[in-house]
């Protein structure tokens, strides 16, 4: 019996605590997403900030998370568990100083990548420790760790929202060290396990050669292009940086990496877009209903959290009865139940809508970080951690981007219609904006002309892009119906092979 289980199964004293303090590390990287969505705009008006450098002040803490999450996994066993969570503690502590003081943008952008990598940090140890603590029921306990996610949504919107809208924002930005301290406190002198792949002897080579040369393509395009975005890259670095790398990546494992595995990082993309790249359009949808109820839109972000947590502490008999790839099949389902419903909802069925897309996307990232965990405990945090880099880059290269191209066609194609029916001039005048994005040249929306229209037009001209919004969802709910083709397919060939189990290494090794 190992040191992270009692005999029954269930965590032992130690274990408890070193459990709750991971938790609290990831309250704690959601206490920095919420917190800083809600100043932005006092950041703005304080140091003049334009709307592209809110943009890039909000990207910022997107993809220094991916790098550091991939990057320590390559590294966690050697430097350790507990000085990684040292560094990530560092990180949120001087990232929230900085913010404080902050005089400008720069700062303010510096301090955000600090707290982006300390939060890449947390991920890269906290699954790993986590599924070699629960190596029996990685999948359940994954769920109830992230549940520390909407839970620290809710915790941090609802203190950030008590201090009231009048409160100065470095007040607000000052509730990031609550959650800092406390894990900081709870994981003190606390003796992190050894990874089971360590224990069982699986060297660093095998490791490396799960995720394989494919595996490794994949997460070093997403990364590349991304920070070569960031800076600028021209077209052939980038190219060049990925050939470079994948192919040393290849010739020294000598494998192009288990095909289940590449099958499950392509299944990411959408399931990430799904969960992730949505909510910039449902939040909206749904606060714009909530105002016109009377109440304060930030509460939508808890409430959508607070459902999710609730389900994530439940999962472990919904794994049980479920399977984790029949999980992931059925959250697929309602998850195209709900993004339809919100295409058509109005009133105060959008908020019935959004209910069933947040039950829906509550389940798909910790499942995915299970089902890999449980089936390639050979990748060690590679694997575990390679799959959540590929989620979250991928939603900002590629999935945001389509959703927006999506929505972009959808109204001009609304408004071209609503003036062939009025006799109306309304896409010639106000759909100017010639744009090149991924996908092609485009037209879009000028939105300072919107701002700029007669009252009577700005009014139609609302209207039309809400509702072409709207239907817009029904295209992104292709994505959860691809994801639900992709399980099945999972569920019929572990079904021809016996069903779904979890892989243990002790019985490898004992087997032989």
């Amino acid at each position: 019996m190992s040191e992270a289980h009692a005999r029954n199964g269930s965590p032992i004293q130690h274990d408890k605590i070193l459990f709750w303090g991971c938790f609290m590390s990831l309250v704690a990287t959601a206490f920095t997403f919420v917190v800083r969505g809600m100043v932005i705009k006092d950041w703005a008006v304080e140091f003049g900030l334009t709307n592209t450098q809110q943009g890039e002040i909000l990207g910022v803490g997107l993809w220094p998370f991916a790098l550091s999450i991939v990057l320590f996994s390559l590294v966690i066993d050697k430097i350790g568990y507990g000085r990684a969570m040292v560094f990530a503690f560092v990180c949120h502590v001087s990232s929230t100083i900085l913010i404080i003081f902050a005089n400008g943008y720069w700062m303010l952008y510096i301090a955000t990548f600090i707290v982006a990598l300390g939060n890449g940090t947390v991920e890269a140890v906290i699954n790993p420790v986590v599924a070699t603590m629960f190596s029996r029921e990685k999948t359940k306990w994954l769920n109830i760790l992230h549940a520390g996610w909407p839970g620290g949504l809710v915790l941090g919107g609802i203190l950030a929202i008590s201090l009231g809208a009048e409160s100065s924002w470095k007040l607000k930005v000052a509730l990031l060290l609550l959650p800092a301290i406390i894990y900081g406190i709870m994981l003190v002198g606390r003796k992190f396990p050894v990874h089971e792949r360590v224990a069982a002897g699986i060297s660093y080579k095998d490791m490396l050669k799960e995720a394989g040369a494919l595996g490794a393509l994949i997460i070093i395009f997403l990364m590349t292009w991304e920070v070569g975005r960031v800076f600028e890259f021209p077209l052939a670095l980038k190219i060049g940086i990925v050939a470079v790398l994948t192919i040393a990546y290849g010739l020294y494992v000598q494998s192009l990496g288990r095909p289940l595995f590449i099958f499950l990082l392509l299944i990411m993309i959408p399931l990430a877009t799904t969960e992730l790249g949505t909510d910039s359009w449902i939040t909206p949808l749904m606060e714009s209903e909530m105002t016109a109820m009377g109440l304060q839109a930030a509460w939508v972000l808890v409430y959508t959290s607070f459902i999710m947590m609730l389900l994530r502490f439940s999962a472990g008999p919904i794994v049980h009865k479920l399977s984790p790839l029949g999980l992931l099949a059925t959250c697929s389902v309602i998850a195209a139940i709900g993004l339809v419903s919100l295409s058509m909802a109005t009133g105060v069925t959008i908020l019935l809508a959004a209910t069933i897309y947040g039950v829906g996307k509550t389940f798909f990232w910790p499942t995915m970080l299970g089902v890999v965990a449980e089936r390639f405990p050979k990748g060690g945090a590679l694997t575990i951690n390679i799959i959540a880099g590929v989620g979250t880059l991928s939603v900002g290269i590629v999935g945001t981007v389509f959703l927006g191209s999506i929505q972009d066609q959808y109204i001009n194609r609304h408004l071209t219609t609503h003036d062939a029916a009025q006799g109306t001039q309304l896409a010639s005048t106000y759909v100017t904006q010639e744009k090149v994005g991924i996908f092609g040249k485009y037209t879009a929306v000028d939105p300072q002309k919107v701002a700029a229209a007669p009252a009577e037009e700005q009014t139609v001209l609302n209207q039309i892009i809400s509702s072409a919004s709207k239907n817009a969802l029904q295209v992104v709910a292709i994505f959860p119906v691809i994801m639900f083709v992709c399980y099945l397919i999972l569920i019929v060939y572990f079904k021809s092979r016996g069903g779904y189990t979890a892989v243990h290494l002790e019985q490898e090794s004992t087997s032989g």
